[in-house]
């Protein structure tokens, strides 16, 4: 982005300095070239040439050397010339045209060579050649080298580098992400400007500008612009479009947009890079409306949307769940003038891929490749993982062996592909396998396939292979990474092995690899685990001193690790730390306190902090309103619990198997009086769906636990949980605690107000008798009072014709037998 961006402004070529040349003087330089270049006796032939001539070898050595364009040469005539009797280079023009000549064709170590030689002779290098140098530094990457040129220059021969330099210079840091050293050289080049000379142009400016948007400050950027407004800066289409580019980068629309008019405001047209950095922001959001605005503006104005932009919006549309067809795009793209390239088939695979239409992803790849275009590692990459997420191993092996075929050559990142699709699927084995092969092949694996077999090995438990694995490592000099230290950590105390887990982060430390965030975390959850709350503090402020900064991970395992050791007081200590540290506490970090709060028996104080959550804006998960159902149950407050679970489903959070039984162990305990007791409650309680069944199902002679599950299911259903419903409406039937009518009529109930109701009995059949089915009816209508006022649901009148035909098939049963 950054060069698409700065494409408007191009830094100007170094204007060429002359100096007045006789016309016998220039032919006498053209002469000395043309022997340097042609005569093999150039030696004598040069030294003839300049004893006839009034002119010394000193006197034409830098002319020479400006004009001969070849190294070879250049350095062959200067130590030639430098031997020649009466010489002298004291001025510095010659080695200041040499260092000219190897700066320009990039010869480092001679320019390190002749600087030297001329440090110790006190020659000074001309202006001009020291800017040269230090761009050509700067241009090729050696930014080092050019900070210490452009030190030398300021300190030691008191001038300043030329504004061309010292904007190669000012590039070169800002890619680097070196914006403090960046900053220093431009404040340095605007401070030595003055009304005639100007060391900060346009150039500069927008070096910096685009710099402050990489680190996410525009403002500053374009308060930056309105300072140097006039001051050798008039900002123009290039300035709108990095800070346009910078509002996208971060997400704030909102800026970005009135920046889009202001710059149409102030007379500039939008170019083909304005309207990318605007839609490219656009896709994150996937707001296509305004995607496609700006794109029809694009064609009033007879720009061409270009493959960028494409593949922009297509990824976009498959990231936010929009339906896309492969051919259809493809073919639209064409149409339009743009010539789809490998990322466009990429994208195109890869989201057949997740649809499960690896067909239609394999033609897109022959597609690609009859068009020209080289697969590369994204292409194969998403087919590879799809064939181990189907378990077919040996298609994804066979893939391999076509790619072979087809003459491309699978790399590190395409078996390191296919074995993570293995790990992720668990075939370990078969990953080790894959393994065996690229070696074989003699594709050696890197830190991060290693770290991929490492997780697999500790997920399955299978720990000593993960220790011979890392021994391997370093028998092969691969040095193991952070990651391969922390997933060893890790795999360690998941299996309970605290003293090896130890032992390994110690190695890292010892190795040198000082553990990262997530290397000090595993380690901080093992001691929490084991209890050894002095320990994981000990650990955390280590890794405070290793300049790595706790987040909430960190922070909510130790307060979880306090409250598993009932010790409320440390965990709020370091919730305050957390606090203070400006650490956004997360739903469970929220949740551990909660628990200990219930632990404690301090329930308000619990409800609070789960207000205080909320208006946070995090969502409760299953584990935070299953603690608080299972402390209600516990105190024999029935009908919070039932309000929570209800605000639980309202809220879309999908219970398991810990709510169902805190509910039921809860309900099935109770005494009626408990039930029916509802003074002091809120009218949200006394509304409450759960126990209004209960106590009706209660009525009708249910024993309390098939109650309790059935008000479970009713309540389910009537928040569109359909699937978790009939998971557990098997697990009622499994345990002799469903009642086929209550069942019958909720599950009807959820099918129908998910919109499902034409296929009602390929989900639920019926099995119910005459009986069962008024039963069911009464439940049903039951429900159908807490849908709008004057609703009736369709599932009710389901079952009433269901009861109308038993009715009718009693009817003519009796009319048979009577006639």
């Amino acid at each position: 982005m950054s060069k698409i961006l700065l494409s408007g402004i191009k830094p100007p070529h170094n204007p060429k300095t002359s100096s007045p040349v006789s016309p016998f003087l220039r032919k006498l330089v053209n002469e000395t070239i043309h022997i340097l270049k042609t005569s093999d006796q150039w030696e004598e032939s040069l030294q003839t040439q300049f004893a006839e001539s009034q002119f010394l070898v000193s006197d034409v050595a830098h002319f020479v050397l400006d004009r001969v364009h070849d190294v070879e040469l250049g350095l062959r005539f200067f130590d030639w010339a430098s031997q020649r009797p009466h010489c002298c280079f004291s001025n510095g023009f010659a080695y200041s045209s040499l260092l000219k000549l190897l700066a320009r064709f990039r010869v480092f170590p001679e320019i390190e060579t002749v600087m030297g030689n001329m440090k110790m002779a006190e020659i000074k290098p001309t202006h001009d050649a020291l800017s040269l140098v230090l761009r050509t530094y700067a241009d090729s990457g050696l930014v080092d080298n050019a900070l210490e040129l452009y030190s030398v220059m300021v300190k030691m021969y008191d001038c300043f580098p030329s504004v061309y330099a010292c904007n190669s210079l000012l590039s070169e840091l800002v890619k680097r992400r070196r914006f403090d050293v960046a900053r220093n050289v431009f404040e340095e080049m605007v401070k030595r400007g003055d009304g005639e000379t100007l060391f900060a142009d346009n150039y500069s400016t927008c070096i910096m500008v685009w710099g402050l948007c990489k680190e996410g400050k525009v403002e500053e950027g374009r308060k930056l612009i309105e300072d140097r407004w006039g001051k050798g800066c008039v900002p123009n289409v290039v300035f709108y479009n990095t800070l346009i580019g910078g509002y996208c980068k971060k997400g704030d629309m909102e800026g970005a947009n009135a920046l889009f008019k202001e710059l149409k405001l102030k007379g500039f047209l939008p170019t083909l890079e304005t309207y990318g950095a605007m839609i490219n922001g656009f896709c994150k959001e996937g707001n296509f409306i305004k995607i496609d605005r700006l794109s029809m503006e694009m064609k009033e104005r007879d720009l061409n949307i270009n493959v960028q932009i494409y593949n922009n919006v297509l990824d976009a549309r498959y990231k936010h769940g929009f339906a896309v067809q492969a051919e259809e795009t493809l073919k639209k793209m064409i149409e339009s003038g743009c010539q789809p390239d490998i990322t466009t088939y990429n994208i195109l695979i890869t989201g057949s891929c997740r649809q499960g239409k690896v067909k239609e992803a394999n033609q897109l790849l022959e597609q690609a490749m009859k068009s020209g275009l080289m697969p590369n590692n994204f292409t194969y990459t998403p087919l590879l993982h799809f064939y181990c997420r189907e378990g077919e191993y040996s298609r994804a092996l066979d893939l391999l062996a076509e790619m072979t075929g087809r003459g491309y050559t699978p790399d590190l990142v395409s078996y390191g592909a296919l074995i993570h699709g293995l790990i992720v699927v668990g075939e370990v084995d078969n990953a080790f396998t894959v393994r065996d092969k690229m070696v074989e092949r003699g594709v050696l694996p890197d830190a991060g396939i290693y770290n991929v077999l490492m997780n697999g090995l500790c997920k399955k438990g299978r720990l000593p292979a993960a220790k011979l694995l890392l021994a391997e490592m370093l028998d092969q000099n691969i040095p193991p990474d952070a990651f391969v230290y922390a997933t060893l950590v890790d795999g360690f105390i998941r299996n309970g092995n605290l003293e090896d887990a130890r032992k390994i982060f110690n190695l890292a430390i010892e190795k040198g690899i000082g553990p990262d965030v997530v290397g000090y975390n595993a380690m901080i959850k093992g001691f929490c685990k084991a209890g050894m709350m002095k320990d994981a503090l000990s650990c955390m402020n280590k890794m405070r001193k290793e300049r790595h900064i706790p987040d909430e991970y960190t922070y909510s395992t130790i307060i979880d690790g306090y409250v598993k050791q009932h010790d409320l007081d440390g965990a709020l200590k370091v919730f305050a730390l957390m606090v203070k540290q400006k650490c956004k506490p997360n739903v469970v970090t929220y949740t551990s306190l909660i628990n200990g709060f219930c632990i404690k028996g301090f329930t308000s104080r619990a409800i609070k902090t789960f207000k205080d959550m909320k208006s946070r804006g995090l969502e409760p998960n299953v584990v935070t309103y299953s603690i608080l159902i299972g402390n209600f149950c516990k105190e024999r407050k029935l009908a919070e619990a039932a309000s929570f679970f209800e605000l639980m489903l309202k809220n879309k959070c999908t219970p398991n198997d810990y709510t169902f039984n805190y509910l039921v162990n809860g309900f099935t305990n109770c005494t009626l009086d408990e039930i029916s007791n509802r003074t002091g409650e809120s009218e949200e309680n006394k509304k409450s769906i759960f126990l209004d069944f209960f106590e009706t199902m209660i009525s009708d002679g249910l024993i309390p636990r098939t109650a309790a599950y059935s008000a479970i299911l009713v309540c389910l259903c009537k928040n569109s949980m359909v699937r978790t419903a009939l998971q557990l409406r098997d697990k009622m039937i499994s345990k002799g605690s469903s009642r086929e009518s209550v069942s019958f009529a909720s599950l009807l109930h959820g099918i129908c107000m998910e919109e499902r109701s034409h296929e009602w009995k390929n989900i639920i059949p019926c099995n119910l008798n005459e009986q069962e089915l008024q039963a069911a009816v009464k439940y049903s209508l039951k429900m159908d009072e807490f849908l709008p006022q004057g609703t009736t649901s369709s599932a009710t009148k389901i079952l009433q014709s269901l009861v109308e035909g038993y009715k009718s098939c009693d009817q003519q049963v009796e009319d048979h037998r009577i006639s």
